[in-house]
């Protein structure tokens, strides 16, 4: 149950499910990638664009769990087309390699959902050296992007289709680190917040998009780039804070939306002819959202464009 269900200008609300917002429209001829699809919102966005007709690819860390779910979607859309690849967002070498095998494919990308996320972990490095949380929720979705974009623009300049990214962010994004991202003290143990570092990675994300949108309309790219809030909702991402996971899942059917409700605004942006167009912006409840200041500062997301782009050389 959703307390608070008044719709916005969109015609949706907080309580529209990812069905609901995308009934009617023919998602046939497309190709979307999902990551983090193997659960919560992830797996309903891959669900929801395999049933309006898109060809998708789930990104999974967990392949036996990614199966799973493309199982269930074939058992209940027979028609489904959803393929499975794996893909580790904290690992450099894991993006390159699913990137390097989907471009190999030959296929082409209109979609591209930057799904997959941890959240306040505690202080760990990733397999290259960087914190965990900006490692998997930004760094990884960032290299993702920028080894995918040429087959992106390839696809809709020979479609003539709108190819649209979409950024998983957070309300959190409002509370990172009082610098917001700390380029100088990513790796700084003792003055970790595993929240602030979540808000950190969650800020990124915003900023990526925002940066991602500018360039593309400079190159007269005929794609788009947005960030949303989805909302809080008890899915595996509570699993590192302990005795509160059970605290959420209880209390949650009262006060978070479920996952049908999560992953809508994925689903908007990824679908909906409302918001064809439309890039630079940030989404919560299927509908138009103000970021925080910070999020918005175009200085500190060209910053961390070029941040982004000395780590993954």
């Amino acid at each position: 149950m959703w307390l608070f269900k008044r719709k916005g200008p969109s015609g949706f609300s907080s309580s529209s499910t990812a069905e609901e917002v995308t009934k009617g429209i023919d998602g046939s001829g497309l190709t979307a990638i999902v990551t983090g699809a193997s659960s919560g919102i992830g797996s309903e966005t891959a669900r929801i664009l395999a049933l309006r007709g898109v060809n998708v690819i789930m990104g999974v860390r967990n392949m036996a769990a990614g199966k799973e779910v493309k199982e269930a979607i074939v058992k209940e859309i027979p028609a489904a087309k959803v393929d499975t690849m794996e893909l580790d967002l904290s690992s450099l070498t894991s993006v390159r390699k699913f990137a390097s095998e989907f471009t190999s494919s030959s296929r082409p990308l209109n979609l591209l959902i930057n799904n997959a996320g941890v959240m306040a972990t505690p202080f760990k490095l990733s397999k290259d050296n960087i914190e965990l949380q900006f490692a998997t929720n930004h760094l990884g979705h960032f290299l993702l992007t920028h080894l995918l974009i040429e087959t992106m623009k390839k696809t809709a300049r020979e479609t003539k289709r709108e190819g649209r990214i979409v950024n998983v962010s957070s309300e959190a994004h409002r509370f990172a680190y009082r610098e917001g991202i700390r380029f100088d003290r990513l790796n700084d143990k003792e003055g970790y917040s595993r929240w602030a570092a979540y808000g950190q990675s969650k800020l990124a994300n915003i900023l990526h998009a925002n940066e991602l949108a500018r360039r593309l309309k400079e190159d007269g790219a005929e794609i788009t780039a947005n960030s949303l809030h989805p909302g809080t909702i008890t899915t595996n991402l509570f699993r590192n804070l302990g005795v509160f996971e059970g605290v959420a899942s209880t209390v949650g059917k009262f006060l978070f939306k479920n996952i049908p409700q999560g992953a809508s605004t994925s689903c908007y942006l990824a679908l909906h002819p409302q918001v064809k167009g439309i890039s630079g912006e940030y989404f919560s409840d299927n509908n138009l959202a103000k970021p925080s200041s910070r999020a918005a500062d175009t200085d500190l997301s060209r910053k961390l464009w070029d941040f982004s782009m000395d780590l993954i050389k």
